[in-house]
C-alpha cells in the first residue's frame, strides 16, 4: 500500500502486508486496511500502525465499514463467517464496542450514516435490511427489499441527513427506504367496515408466529428506481444538488444515472441525466427535470484536462521506518471538523474543476495491472 499527499504529489509512506489487501477505508482520523483474516488500523496524521486485529473470521470479500465522522471512528466487520454477526470496534479507543446479532445468514453489506450513530446491514440473501443504533447496537428499523428472490446487495448508503437509506443489488431495481417511526397519535378513524377489518388484522398478528408477524410489520420501499440493465454491479449515492435530493447510480458498464427523489411522496424516481464515464462523448438528459446548463461532454474528458495545481515533488514525505521524524507532519489545520461535502451550489457531478483543489481531498487509486498495489492519496 502506497500513501501519497494529493496536493504535494509526494509519497507519505508505504506498507507491505502478509496477504492480499481486500479493501481500504479511511476518515480524517484513521486508515483501515482489511485482509482476509486480519485488520490493520493506522493513525492518519503520521501513518503509524496503532492496532492489528488478528484472527478475524474469514472475510474473502474484505467487507468492512468505517464511520466518516472521525469523532466516532467506529469500525464494523463480520464477526462470524457462518452467521450475520457484526463486530463493532471503536477506532479511537482501540477497544471492542459490542457484537450485534444482525442476521441469520452471512453478511453482504455494511454502511454507517454520516454521524456514525446508525449502522445498516444486509445478509447474503438480500431480502431484509436492518438499521441499528451505535454504539448500543439496538435495532431501530427493519426493511424488506423483496420476498420472491435472493439478491446480492452491492451498495448500501445513507443520505447525509440520515433520512433515507438506499440499497441496490444485481437486479434492475434500486430501493430507497425512509427512516421514520410512525406514531400512534393519529386521529381516530370513523367506524367503517375497512377500518374494523384493519384493526382485527392488526390484533391477529399478536397470535401469529414471531417470524410471520415480524414479516408483516416490516416497512417497504419509500421510493424505487427501475434500471434498464440487470445483472451488473452498481453503486449508489444519495446527495443534495441545487437544494434538491438526488439519487446517483453508477454501473459497471461505465454510466452514471442521476434521478430526482421526491422526499414527500416517494414513488418512482424520475431520470434527469445519463452520463458516459468512459469518454464516449454521449450524454442524455431530461430537459424537463433539469435546471442546470449543459456540462462537459463526459467525465473522462473533464478529468483529462491539465490540472492547475502545481506539483511540489521535492517535498519530503513519510517513510515506514522513519515515520514523522524523517518527513513532514501533516498540519493540524488541514483536517476539517466534519466530513467533506459537495458544494451543491456550484457542482453537479460529474463536474469540471474550475479552481485549485482544496487541501485534504481524499482519493483512493488502485493499481490493478501490472501489480495489485493500492494507492491512497491524501
Amino acid at each position: 500500500m502506497n500513501v501519497y499527499h494529493f496536493k504535494k504529489g509526494t509519497e507519505i509512506c508505504n506498507y507491505s502486508y502478509s496477504s492480499k489487501i481486500l479493501s481500504i477505508r479511511l476518515n480524517r482520523q484513521r486508515l483501515v486496511v482489511c485482509l482476509e483474516e486480519s485488520i490493520y488500523i493506522h493513525n492518519i496524521k503520521d501513518m503509524k500502525l496503532l492496532k492489528t486485529i488478528m484472527d478475524t473470521p474469514p472475510n474473502t470479500t474484505g467487507l468492512c465499514a468505517l464511520s466518516i465522522n472521525h469523532a466516532n471512528s467506529y469500525l464494523a466487520y463480520p464477526g462470524s463467517a457462518t452467521s450475520g454477526e457484526i463486530a463493532l470496534y471503536d477506532g479511537n479507543t482501540l477497544k471492542t464496542a459490542c457484537t450485534i446479532p444482525a442476521h441469520d445468514g452471512p453478511l453482504a453489506a455494511l454502511a454507517f450514516n454520516s454521524t456514525g450513530s446508525k449502522l445498516a446491514s444486509a445478509s447474503e440473501k438480500g431480502t431484509v435490511i436492518r438499521v441499528f443504533s451505535i454504539p448500543g447496537g439496538q435495532k431501530l428499523y427493519e426493511f424488506r427489499r423483496g420476498m420472491k428472490r435472493y439478491v446480492n446487495i452491492s451498495s448500501l448508503v445513507f443520505s447525509m441527513d440520515s433520512q433515507f437509506l438506499c440499497a441496490s443489488s444485481n437486479t434492475e431495481t434500486v430501493h430507497i427506504f425512509k427512516l421514520e417511526h410512525l406514531t400512534d397519535s393519529r386521529p381516530e378513524e370513523p367506524p367503517t367496515w375497512s377500518g374494523y377489518m384493519g384493526k382485527m388484522f392488526q390484533a391477529a398478528t399478536n397470535y401469529l408466529p414471531a417470524q410471520v408477524s415480524g414479516m408483516m410489520n416490516q416497512d417497504r420501499a419509500f421510493a424505487t428506481v427501475r434500471l434498464n440493465i440487470s445483472g451488473q454491479r452498481n453503486i449508489c449515492a444519495l446527495s443534495t444538488i441545487q437544494k434538491l435530493p438526488r439519487l446517483l447510480v453508477t454501473t459497471s458498464d461505465g454510466h452514471l444515472y442521476i434521478y430526482n427523489l421526491d422526499p414527500q411522496d416517494g414513488g418512482e424516481c424520475v431520470l434527469i441525466k445519463k452520463h458516459s464515464l468512459l469518454g464516449s462523448g454521449k450524454m442524455e438528459e431530461n430537459t424537463e427535470n433539469d435546471l442546470r446548463p449543459p456540462l462537459p461532454q463526459s467525465y473522462a474528458a473533464t478529468v483529462a484536462r491539465q490540472s492547475t495545481v502545481p506539483s511540489t515533488s521535492t517535498m519530503p514525505g513519510y517513510s515506514e521506518d522513519g515515520g514523522a521524524l524523517r518527513g513532514e507532519v501533516i498540519p493540524e489545520h488541514e483536517f476539517a471538523t466534519g466530513p467533506v461535502c459537495l458544494d451543491d451550489e456550484n457542482e453537479f457531478p460529474p463536474c469540471a474543476t474550475k479552481r485549485p483543489l482544496k487541501t485534504s481531498k481524499l482519493v483512493t487509486k488502485w493499481n490493478i495491472h501490472p501489480q495489485p498495489t493500492p494507492r491512497v492519496w491524501l
